[in-house]
């Protein structure tokens, strides 16, 4: 295998749906417990938070990381919806290219998502009950997949599509369909499979030819069952603690890996170990239990990369 590790913002609290006016992480903070934790790249996370153009490259050579990818959701299964969303696309190709001009080793791979439904957001890994994706919608979604795919191509780089617990693509039996009827690769997300009742470890069995890129995290079942049964959303699952350091969840790391490892794969691994930040979060405190969670999940991973 040859696999590069990366981190994410997400990991400590910095994603689009960061609550407003919560205190997070600076971009340098993060980059420095990147560095000091042995990581190699870094996800995106909100467009501009890492800096643009020439600030985003020097701050990614100040902590020797290269850009692994970055979120960019759309909204596939709504056609004019997705016409209009064509310059967020553009902008977010162009903030990939001015990471890549040096030339790294490894190109970041742009992270196409489904926008969903409110419907589906709020009930995760219960979609195909909340709203379900009938032949039409569906069949709206992969073409403009394929039409969104093909833009980033253009643009010099492999896209990848992630499955996402409250979109139109979160089951295995979604995921299979979606597989069938596009030519895109594949970001499995052993978290989100766990929340829509699928096995990591068999995803890697049944889909492995296609995974372009990965994101790695444990769960911790009890806590996530507690959040759905209770009937929280996606936003729930964030801040109620249900992603948790390596080897304190559910998700069997070592069975993914070895198959991973078996498998040959060569791309990026990245660790996500989603929060969703209280607004009165202790900023200090918060930092080193994030450090410290990221250097736990790093060393998880030191047998196979």
């Amino acid at each position: 295998m040859n696999g590069t590790i990366a981190g994410a913002p997400v990991s400590f609290g910095v994603f689009e749906l960061t609550p407003e006016g919560a205190e997070t992480l600076g971009p340098d903070d993060l980059g420095e417990i990147l560095q000091a934790t042995g990581y190699a790249g870094i996800d995106l996370g909100p467009l501009g938070y890492l800096g643009r153009g020439r600030e985003l490259r020097s701050r990614l050579e100040r902590f020797g990381l290269d850009l692994a990818g970055g979120w960019i959701q759309l909204p596939f299964s709504d056609d004019d919806a997705f016409a209009a969303s064509m310059p967020a696309l553009q902008d977010a190709l162009r903030v990939f290219a001015e990471a890549s001009e040096a030339g790294p080793s490894r190109l970041p791979l742009p992270t196409l998502a489904d926008d969903g439904s409110a419907a589906r957001a709020a009930a995760p890994g219960r979609g195909r009950e909340a709203d379900p994706l009938g032949p039409d919608v569906a069949a709206r979604l992969y073409a403009n997949v394929d039409r969104a795919a093909g833009i980033v191509r253009a643009a010099g780089f492999e896209p990848t599509f992630h499955h996402h617990a409250g979109t139109f693509v979160e089951s295995p039996e979604e995921i299979d369909a979606f597989l069938a009827q596009t030519d895109i690769g594949l970001t499995l997300d052993t978290g989100h499979l766990f929340i829509a009742g699928g096995d990591p470890v068999e995803a890697m069995r049944r889909w492995g030819g296609r995974i372009n890129h990965l994101h790695l995290k444990d769960v911790d079942l009890a806590a996530l069952r507690g959040v759905l049964a209770s009937g929280g959303g996606m936003a729930e699952v964030w801040s109620g603690g249900a992603f948790v350091a390596f080897g304190r969840g559910d998700v069997d790391l070592a069975g993914v890996m070895s198959l991973v490892d078996e498998r040959g794969y060569d791309g990026w691994i990245v660790v996500e170990q989603d929060v969703l930040n209280a607004l009165d979060v202790a900023l200090g405190a918060f930092r080193a239990e994030r450090a410290h969670d990221q250097a736990v999940n790093r060393n998880a991973l030191r047998p196979w990369a």
